[in-house]
């Protein structure tokens, strides 16, 4: 075996067998609640054509990895340009169309890939990274009880890592809107969004917090404090519960 020096590519991240054993437990954790929650597991491919990623349901903003063979003959240039997805987003929102015949709605599916970042690596954001993503997505409009769901799956993720006291953070342009509404004013006055944080603490550090599932549910009734979306292409209209 060759003892040169290797230069390690920044950005990509690879575990010891230590590390690993931990990395696979956290999926093995997010895996069992996902599909305790009755979501299905699916898998897409890894590329995505170029225009499909930088247009609608894309954002041209992002930086991708674009695939070529180098061993490329006509053939290939008559082929669309193919990239890396960033994230599961354009992935699953092509999926659904291209499926839709075959699946039963509400659907939900829950993917765990990686995806690839082609932008500059920046201390906790990696080229490469594991991506843990869940979705319910329906024909015309999905029930509020979905909305509200999503951070109940979270929370029972979290619960079951040790990573101590957390807060959960949702974007809910409703709860605005609201307000001014009793204000009588118009709702195109309202600010476009509003942050709503519930402090989860463990029972066991602070005696303040509920340790019951059905208190924890009653804080999470109103569906005016959570929002939760899938891809435009499919739904109404947040960005995902993901981890990565």
């Amino acid at each position: 075996m060759s003892t040169g020096k290797v230069t390690p590519i920044s950005g990509f991240l690879e575990f010891l067998p230590d590390q690993r054993i931990v990395e696979q437990h956290v999926l093995d954790v997010i895996r069992e609640v996902f599909e305790l929650h009755g979501f299905a597991s699916i898998e897409t491919r890894a590329v995505e054509p170029v225009e499909r990623l930088l247009g609608k349901g894309g954002d041209a903003d992002k930086e991708i990895y674009g695939i070529s063979r180098l061993a490329a003959d006509a053939a290939d240039a008559r082929e669309p340009s193919l990239g890396l997805h960033f994230d599961l987003t354009v992935p699953f929102a092509r999926y659904v169309l291209e499926n839709a015949g075959k699946l039963a709605f509400p659907f939900r599916r829950y993917q765990m890939q990686k995806s690839w970042r082609g932008e500059r690596p920046q201390e906790g954001r990696y080229r490469e990274f594991t991506q843990c993503d869940i979705d319910v997505v329906d024909v015309g409009e999905l029930s509020p009880q979905y909305e509200i769901e999503m951070p109940l799956v979270l929370t029972d993720v979290f619960d079951r890592l040790p990573i101590g006291d957390y807060v959960v953070q949702v974007n809910d342009r409703r709860i605005p809107q609201g307000f001014y509404r009793g204000l009588g004013s118009p709702t195109s006055a309202a600010p476009c969004g509003s942050s709503t944080s519930w402090t989860r603490c463990r029972p066991r550090r602070s005696a303040r917090c509920s340790s019951s599932r059905a208190a924890r549910r009653s804080r999470l009734t109103s569906a005016s404090r959570w929002r939760r979306s899938a891809p435009t292409t499919c739904r109404s209209s947040m960005p995902s519960a993901r981890s990565g």
